[in-house]
């Protein structure tokens, strides 16, 4: 799917530049057409000569060509692309494209970009983590750009950590993805829900649970990017959404979710039930905080309604419902009948004994089952594992 496409490849002042003469070369390969645009600093650490070589085309590096009047357009390159992909990318390029500080042919070739812009960060593991870096790259985010997570392992300062340059090979990888999949799911309506619910026992406290919302945001993510209108009803989180596809509702309780859930469900396409729903809530609330007692407190407990069963009845047949089931012990079993009981088309299986998935972590190891297959992942980044979900649904869409 790169076959025929224009791509602008920025390359800025990194000892990962290397890497970039093996990506532009692989997405020539591949049958792209690649215009490279190249920071001074960059200069430092590959030759133009060399990019030049790969690509059969001038490297780009200053505004002005020659003395004669001679100049690069970057609105120009802006316009001609079908994807701009900056890689490596230091933390100061990324300062300098999250605050518009237009200082060099590279970052007005961005400012200009009207294609999808990929950036893939290259630095040391504490510039990396700093919170300035983490901001800018959430800056970049809200902006609608695709950040190529860095990978683990050696850094050139020799210390081990998050922050290698992501290998030519994956960056080819997520473009292709991008092109094959582009906006699949654009024309649908799709509701998800995500994170906890909180049931209140008094105004101070509450029953609830550990979800963060990670998986149900990255999902809601995930469809925007790919075309769809995304109604995220969302419990007490502290993450935010970033795609403008996401309308979100915020709810606390497990009855405002599922009042929010029906309500919206009878006009979308497809329902993910990624949300962690309290199944019991307190019979009655005290109005005033609760004071320590000598005596023990004794809590009764009512079940809230079941979200997932409830859609599965009012699901018509031109609707898809995805659920979600967390288990400890006889996961599949447990999680196929699930599937039969709530009128599922597929449901995505966690294990709590899965190292690394579940509750709070970045990474998720999931379990795909349908009526037909049963089909397990590796452990991934939640944002991999909500591509390979949706990945599910829009064959079915």
């Amino acid at each position: 799917m790169i076959k025929g496409k224009k791509i602008v490849l920025g390359i800025t002042g990194s000892i990962a530049a290397y890497k970039a003469a093996v990506l532009a070369r692989a997405l020539i390969k591949k049958g792209a057409e690649v215009q490279i645009v190249i920071t001074p600093a960059g200069k430092e650490f590959i030759t133009p000569l060399t990019l030049s070589t790969i690509t059969s085309k001038p490297v780009i590096s200053e505004f002005f060509a020659r003395r004669d009047g001679t100049w690069h357009s970057h609105v120009d390159l802006g316009l001609w692309a079908d994807a701009m992909v900056i890689a490596p990318a230091t933390a100061s390029t990324i300062g300098k494209m999250a605050n518009g500080i237009a200082d060099n042919m590279l970052i007005t070739t961005y400012l200009s970009m009207k294609a999808p812009v990929f950036v893939a960060p290259a630095m040391d593991l504490d510039m990396y983590a700093h919170p300035s870096t983490q901001k800018n790259l959430d800056t970049l985010k809200s902006y609608g750009n695709v950040i190529i997570e860095p990978a683990e392992g050696e850094l050139a300062s020799h210390l081990v950590g998050k922050g290698r340059m992501e290998e030519p090979e994956k960056i080819v990888e997520v473009l292709e993805n991008f092109f094959t999949e582009g906006m699949d799911l654009k024309g649908k309506k799709i509701m998800i829900t995500a994170g906890p619910t909180y049931e209140k026992i008094d105004p101070v406290r509450f029953i609830g649970n550990y979800s963060s919302g990670k998986m149900g945001y990255a999902l809601a993510e995930c469809c925007a990017e790919r075309g769809a209108e995304v109604i995220l009803v969302s419990g007490p989180v502290s993450i935010t959404e970033k795609h403008p596809n996401i309308r979100k509702i915020s709810v606390e309780s497990a009855e405002e979710m599922y009042q929010a859930a029906v309500r919206e469900f009878t006009g979308s396409d497809a329902a993910i039930l990624c949300a962690a729903v309290a199944d019991f809530t307190p019979e009655s609330q005290s109005e005033q905080k609760i004071k320590r007692e000598k005596e023990d407190l004794v809590l009764r407990l009512k079940p809230t309604h079941d979200i997932a069963a409830a859609l599965g009845k009012l699901k018509k047949e031109n609707q898809i419902m995805v659920g979600f089931a967390l288990e400890t012990n006889d996961e599949v079993e447990h999680a196929k009948d699930k599937l039969e009981r709530k009128n599922l088309d597929f449901i995505v299986l966690n294990s709590l004994n899965d190292k690394g998935a579940g509750f709070r972590h970045d990474t998720n190891k999931i379990t795909i089952i349908d009526k037909n297959s049963v089909t397990e992942f590796p452990l991934k980044d939640k944002k991999e594992v909500a591509a390979d979900i949706i990945n599910h649904l829009a064959e079915i869409l």
